[in-house]
């Protein structure tokens, strides 16, 4: 199948630190991925007008408990539902900014989501190529993008695209596998290293 066009030209991945460098860019939409209870960040009042969708849920691959005992309430189906209707809503000439709390997981996780429903044409290798050259140290939340898969009808082609990318990451950071495990995503260090 022939890639289609990207349907998102303008794009800005980032986290909460980075957003007030931003503020100047002429952003029209704001996808917040952020922590059940943070409040919105104060950062948006030096933006311009612009469209937000806040999303609140952690960073984190099921039910459970943190290592400080915060329950942790998981990405869920109508979560990515409501990513994917923001992206619905979406034009070419859009500058999107998509952020979480620190523009690696969540934010990574929606913005290839979008671009795989902007172009359904375009192979998922290319579409996780593209987020990995936009934001080098993206890991994309594997139960996101599983989600989104479906969702897609992708048929899984996203998550093995994610999977091989993880894999990348493990590479080139090996530290961040007793990392990842002991913030409870050792599901995703396994799938990285399976053959």
């Amino acid at each position: 199948m022939p890639p289609s066009e990207p349907a998102l030209t303008l794009h800005t991945v980032c986290g909460l630190e980075e957003l007030s460098g931003h503020g100047e860019a002429g952003i029209s939409h704001v996808l917040s991925l952020l922590d059940p209870g943070t409040p919105e960040p104060a950062a948006f009042g030096g933006y311009g007008v612009h469209r937000r969708t806040t999303l609140h849920f952690h960073d984190c691959l099921g039910p459970g408990t943190d290592k400080h005992g915060t329950v942790l309430v998981p990405p869920e189906p109508a979560d990515v539902a409501a990513i994917l209707a923001f992206g619905r809503d979406l034009d070419g000439a859009s500058h999107v900014l998509v952020h979480c709390h620190y523009g690696l997981s969540r934010s990574t996780a929606a913005l290839l989501m979008l671009f795989a429903q902007g172009e359904p044409g375009t192979e998922a290798g290319a579409l996780v190529e593209r987020l990995h050259a936009l934001r080098e140290p993206a890991w994309p939340n594997a139960r996101m993008i599983a989600f989104a898969d479906g969702m897609l009808g992708r048929e899984g082609t996203l998550s093995e695209a994610v999977r091989r990318l993880h894999g990348l990451q493990l590479r080139v950071r090996p530290h961040l596998a007793d990392l990842l495990r002991s913030l409870g995503r050792g599901a995703e260090v396994d799938a990285a290293v399976a053959p």
